[in-house]
């Protein structure tokens, strides 16, 4: 499927679709990666966005390759602070949510311990213009959010050190949103360059297809942003029950006592019936009709016992999983395991096209 035209968003969109029928059909002839920067715990936008695919993509039995991009985070913060920590609790929130590396072909590991995918980046350096980077519309943005007073180096190179993610274990898929997109575009460009300019009887990497999430967007709590933790406005895996309640209560609604669901016009209020509706599988519209104009406080209360009733067994999960740290320390070491050995395998192919094999 690398001889694809990505021109539109509209065409991406029919090439994702196409793209999810194929993994279905023939799901090991794909390989998925993905990942998260470790910034802090997972919450609900999470879970509802990429978790509960992941562990869809896992139960087809695709190969997934997990990252947890440490590095990334000096990318754009002065200080790294708790590193260690952020990636123990991903990890845990990992497991808590349905990934079972032990069952499946998952793999989780930190970029840091793996070394031989930091070798990827110079050369892909030199395939990049300063031009494209500059005109990243992701690193833009990135770059605006960034709490840093200079911006460092590392967040121009930020897309192909992704990059070298992605292609370092040959992936075919990578799930992505629509604001993602662009960084993904420039793998694929760099991965088409690689084997224009270094040709091999078989091209070295794939061109990863986007595969879009049909996961809707999760609002904060404010109904104005994403949710996020650093927002203020996110409801955390790791909240207990009572702490889940109290977020919800101070969920921004609107003035209108008739319950409806309209992401346009009401976002604050479609945002707490769309959760609902993640968490029941009813449609949202049909939970507005059965609140009606009983008012926001009988959808917080609403929302708050269909959350709760649905995050109990993955926070009863991540309790028993605080008490493993051993357990956890050794999914990331078999992860960092497997994912050494496919990226000594891709370099020494990487090292053979450019001809710098000098045993």
């Amino acid at each position: 499927m690398n001889d694809v035209d990505y021109g539109s968003y509209e065409t991406t969109v029919e090439q994702s679709k196409r793209l999810e029928k194929a993994i279905q059909s023939d799901p090991s002839s794909f390989r998925v990666l993905t990942g998260d920067r470790p910034t802090g715990r997972l919450h609900v936008g999470h879970l509802f966005g990429s978790l509960e695919n992941r562990v869809r993509l896992q139960s087809l039995n695709v190969p997934i390759f997990i990252v947890i991009a440490d590095y990334q985070v000096l990318t754009d913060r002065d200080h790294a602070d708790n590193i260690d920590d952020n990636v123990y609790h991903l990890v845990v929130d990992y497991i808590a949510s349905g990934l079972e590396p032990e069952k499946y072909r998952t793999y989780i590991f930190p970029h840091s311990l793996v070394p031989e995918l930091n070798q990827l980046i110079i050369p892909f350096l030199t395939l990049v213009t300063n031009a494209e980077l500059n005109r990243n519309p992701t690193v833009k943005e990135e770059i605006q959010a960034s709490s840093q007073q200079q911006i460092n180096a590392g967040m121009y190179v930020y897309p192909v050190h992704q990059a070298a993610d992605i292609l370092f274990c040959k992936a075919t898929v990578v799930p992505v949103g629509k604001d993602q997109l662009p960084h993904l575009e420039l793998t694929r460009t760099i991965a088409r360059r690689f084997n224009i300019k270094f040709k091999t009887d078989t091209p070295v990497f794939p061109e990863p297809q986007p595969l879009l999430s049909n996961a809707p967007t999760i609002l904060g709590l404010d109904g104005s942003q994403k949710m996020s933790k650093s927002r203020n406005n996110a409801i955390m895996l790791s909240a207990s029950e009572d702490e889940t309640a109290k977020c919800i209560k101070t969920a921004k609604t609107d003035v209108d006592r008739l319950i409806t669901y309209d992401p346009i016009n009401r976002p604050e209020v479609s945002n707490l019936l769309l959760m609902a509706s993640l968490c029941t599988n009813e449609d949202p519209h049909a939970l507005a009709s059965e609140i009606g104009d009983a008012g926001a406080s009988r959808l917080k209360s609403m929302l708050t016992e269909v959350l709760i009733e649905y995050l109990r067994p993955i926070r009863k999960r991540r309790q028993e999983l605080e008490k493993e740290p051993d357990y956890i320390r050794s999914i990331l070491k078999n992860g960092a395991e497997r994912a050494r050995e496919v990226a000594q395998k891709t370099l020494i192919e990487v090292r053979r096209a450019m001809g710098m094999i000098y045993e």
